[in-house]
């Protein structure tokens, strides 16, 4: 298994103009108000917002973040399992892949932290995440939802899958 180079997850940017849908069916792009300083203003609002979750980039976080999402899709699974399982498969490299393998062989390398093929990423991809199998969220949350449809969780892999 053989990699290069440092990944980095790509996180979403926030929206900083919006739409308004007008009753006619158009759209106004609101753009944030500059200079607006007159005494009839009216103070500014905060909306409180639930807070997110801060994710650290490194496999501690891809798992955490790997779990909110599995039990949002009740995809069951154990940090312990899915730790054990990356250490086996790829020592935590989120780009490894397998060159040597009957899955290459064929044309398909394993990939990832978890080390999952192209066509069962795709078939047990998990929406909101990546459709990337090298994004290690993406990547740990699909192999999670195949070990549960063929061994009832990923906790219950101990070897090659």
């Amino acid at each position: 298994m053989t990699s290069t180079g440092t990944y980095r997850r790509r996180r979403p940017t926030s929206l900083t103009r919006g739409f308004i849908a007008l009753g006619t069916g158009a759209a106004v792009l609101v753009l944030p108000l500059i200079g607006a300083h007159a005494a009839s203003a009216a103070p500014a609002r905060t909306v409180n917002a639930a807070p997110t979750a801060a994710y650290t980039d490194d496999l501690d976080g891809w798992i955490k973040e790997s779990l909110a999402v599995m039990a949002q899709h009740g995809i069951p699974g154990s940090y312990n399992g899915i730790h054990r399982n990356v250490m086996r498969e790829s020592s935590g490299n989120p780009l490894a892949i397998n060159k040597w393998d009957s899955n290459a062989a064929a044309g398909t390398p394993s990939k990832g932290l978890l080390q999952i093929i192209d066509p069962t990423f795709r078939a047990y991809h998990v929406p909101g995440t990546a459709m990337d199998s090298y994004d290690p969220v993406a990547n740990i949350t699909a192999a999670c939802n195949y070990a549960a449809a063929k061994y009832g969780s990923i906790d219950n892999v101990s070897g090659a899958y």
